[in-house]
């Protein structure tokens, strides 16, 4: 047999409704990286929430119509009855404009199977006790440009050997 409580709703919108308010007390109480990519995460959902709150306010908004100018003096009473358009359906063209530029330009690349990071990377531990694990070497064949110079190897990151360089496309 299967017991459904009956408040369940209401307590999920109450647990929903203070969510925010753990969040916030998290946020405080974090420290280190786990505070960095607590506060990452959480400043990225806001940017998203700030997008569509744009997004919804952009539907909302009306712009003036500059085709239909009229001469001579025109009363107050009438400067607010102006022919007015949906800001979206300009906000659709100027999108569908970049979209055919982007287009004209792109060129069919082939499939190419993706690789697993492990596969391309080989951790290297450093330090005195090799407890140090940031650096990684290429262990496949990769292309870079001509200008391209190395790092001193203390600072680099990832450290390409010159057989898996290749400097022109073949």
């Amino acid at each position: 047999k299967q017991c459904i409580n009956a408040e369940y709703g209401e307590k999920l919108r109450k647990k929903n409704a203070r969510s925010c308010r753990v969040m916030s007390h998290k946020a405080k109480k974090l420290t280190g990286l786990k505070a960095k990519l607590y506060n990452k995460k959480r400043h990225s959902e806001k940017i998203q929430m700030k997008k569509a709150i744009k997004m919804h306010e952009e539907k909302q908004t009306k712009a003036k119509d500059a085709d239909n100018v009229q001469e001579g003096a025109v009363p107050a009473y009438l400067l607010d009855r102006e022919t007015q358009t949906r800001a979206k359906v300009l906000s659709n063209m100027v999108k569908q404009k970049r979209k055919e530029k982007a287009g004209k330009w792109t060129v069919p690349i082939p499939k190419v199977k993706a690789m697993g990071e492990d596969e391309v990377f080989k951790v290297l531990a450093t330090g005195k006790r090799k407890k140090k694990t940031w650096k990684r070497m290429v262990t496949k064949v990769t292309f870079v440009g001509e200008e391209f110079t190395r790092k001193p190897p203390k600072y680099e990151r990832f450290i390409r050997p010159w057989v898996y360089v290749s400097r022109k496309l073949t």
